[in-house]
């Protein structure tokens, strides 16, 4: 007998969505695990992801494995570790992706995953405070999101040259056209952050006594019988507790579920028995197809100091946008990681935009700390949308909370290189325009000594950071280079399914927050469909 219909590892943005859906059916036992805790004093506070960055708390402060192509440098992975996962410290920039996204998933083999398929599910997550419900924009969804009302001179200058330097505006980018400068749509409403916890968990728990969460407990393994997934084992204040379920459901992220699955014996064969773990299940797969954003940022110098957070957000003005916070629910503190989005095309032959740019009224001496610049400044970053380059997320050891081994491979492919270099040109094209004469100072990093397409790679090799938005690593698809199937069963185990950011067969162009809810919402109707 067991002891639940289902066990999701995994409280995140997928992970709670996925729970919160099926907990609606009162005949349905559901038990949620989390590795992390309920909650963090900071997280409801949009300026969370900055606190937050490198708080053992809330953060699993994962690193990269040095690699000769980013400089041999050790680059900072946060991934959430709260009820909300990811959504509870990230910078909360909403986007869907570009219908081509999913139609190139479904022409992968993936059934059921095309735009037309997955429309309709981000429709259903959302409520989209400044829509009427037009372009597939949703009215009534768990999870509030809200256009950025911060006003800046910057941002009309901003918008501006972008017109001057060839590019449109778009009244909404989560509608079929992403292109154009854009106002950024964010899970933030009346300033305060729209988590999965917040918007799916906690309403769930509230109405559903058929849902159990356990927080603080960390997922080893999952339990084998023969060829069938019969539960879990997890420790929880030291002690070591099996849970069985008809169905169990990975959740736990791009760099945890492949973890949890080379853990219990599903994985490529010749790394197991490496780290000395059975082979339960030879799936070469398991922790391959790895993706992230690597993000450059050029940082200007800014004339006039209003327009900057480095100035206005420093010293007492700290204490002042604390205190606008706490009255309003605006300024600096209710900010998303970035007020203004570009989606630009890198070539006029491409059909859709290549690149994203984050737009930014500061600038921060380090992304480790996220601590302000000493000056008034503005930042730019852009990474490419659909990076083609593939890494790795492997363990490096059989214990469970040794992190693993993350492997970006970053620019490895040709057409990354040429992309993120063509979209370090337009970044400047942008601040060049005459609209931003009144504003424009200096460029302070790279600066103007970094021309050539070789400096400028040299230096985004040596510079970048990653956007956080590992994905890929349990990929869903047919055939021997997938993990599961397109209703993210795993190859070859029965009653054992991923539903997180790791099964993207590519990556969505953007952020990946609203994807992993979507992966959520459809991983509820498949199961449903299913009982």
């Amino acid at each position: 007998m067991a002891d639940y219909d289902y066990i999701i590892v995994g409280a995140g943005s997928a992970g709670g969505a996925l729970a919160a859906r099926l907990s609606e059916n009162p005949a349905t036992r559901i038990l949620l695990l989390e590795a992390g805790a309920a909650s963090h004093p900071y997280s409801r506070m949009p300026l969370s992801f900055g606190l937050l960055i490198d708080n053992p708390a809330a953060n699993w402060l994962y690193q990269s494995e040095p690699e000769p192509g980013t400089a041999n440098r050790e680059i900072p992975v946060p991934r959430g570790k709260l009820l909300g996962g990811s959504s509870a410290i990230n910078g909360l920039v909403w986007v869907r992706g570009q219908p081509l996204d999913y139609d190139t998933w479904a022409q992968m083999g993936c059934r059921g995953w095309s735009w037309q398929d997955v429309a309709p599910l981000f429709t259903r997550i959302e409520t989209f405070v400044d829509g009427d419900g037009s372009n597939g924009r949703g009215t009534s969804g768990p999870l509030k999101v809200s256009t950025v009302p911060d006003q800046n001179p910057l941002y009309d200058a901003l918008f501006k040259a972008a017109v001057a330097a060839g590019y449109k505006v778009n009244p909404d980018y989560n509608s079929e056209d992403q292109e154009g400068i854009v106002k950024t749509q964010t899970s933030i409403y009346k300033g305060r952050r729209m988590s999965v916890a917040h918007c799916y968990i906690e309403p769930a728990m509230k109405r559903s006594p058929n849902l159990h969460v356990v927080t603080e407990a960390h997922t080893l393994r999952v339990l084998l019988e023969g060829k069938r997934c019969v539960g879990v084992e997890y420790e929880k204040d030291g002690k070591i507790v099996q849970a069985r379920a008809r169905e169990t459901i990975l959740s736990a992220g791009g760099v945890a579920s492949p973890q949890i699955l080379e853990l219990s014996g599903i994985g490529q064969p010749e790394l197991l028995r490496q780290h000395g773990i059975e082979v339960k299940h030879a799936l070469p797969a398991v922790g391959e197809n790895f993706r992230d954003h690597i993000n450059a940022r050029i940082i200007w110098r800014v004339k006039d100091p209003r327009v900057s957070y480095n100035h206005m957000a420093r010293g007492i003005g700290a204490v002042t946008q604390m205190m606008k916070y706490l009255a309003t629910g605006g300024g600096f503190m209710s900010l998303p990681s970035a007020p203004l989005l570009a989606f630009l095309r890198t070539r006029p032959e491409l059909a859709t935009p290549d690149v994203q740019m984050h737009l930014v009224p500061y600038a921060i001496k380090d992304p480790k700390t996220r601590k302000l610049q000493d000056f008034p400044s503005m930042t730019i970053a852009c990474y490419q949308l659909r990076p083609e380059s593939l890494g790795s997320i492997h363990i490096r050891s059989p214990d469970p909370r040794a992190h693993p081994a993350i492997r970006f491979n970053f620019l490895a492919d040709p057409i990354d290189q040429r992309a993120m270099v063509d979209g370090f040109r337009m970044m400047r094209k942008i601040v060049d325009a005459a609209p931003m004469d009144v504003f424009r100072d200096s460029e302070y990093s790279p600066g103007s000594s970094v021309q050539s397409d070789d400096e400028i790679l040299t230096w985004i090799r040596n510079n970048s950071q990653t956007a956080y938005h590992p994905i890929g690593t349990c990929r869903m698809g047919p055939g021997p280079n997938a993990v599961v199937d397109d209703k993210l069963k795993v190859h070859g185990i029965e009653g054992l399914r991923v539903a997180d950011a790791s099964i993207f067969p590519t990556m969505p162009s953007g952020n990946t927050n609203a994807p992993a809810i979507m992966v959520g919402e459809k991983a509820a109707d498949i199961l449903k469909a299913a009982a």
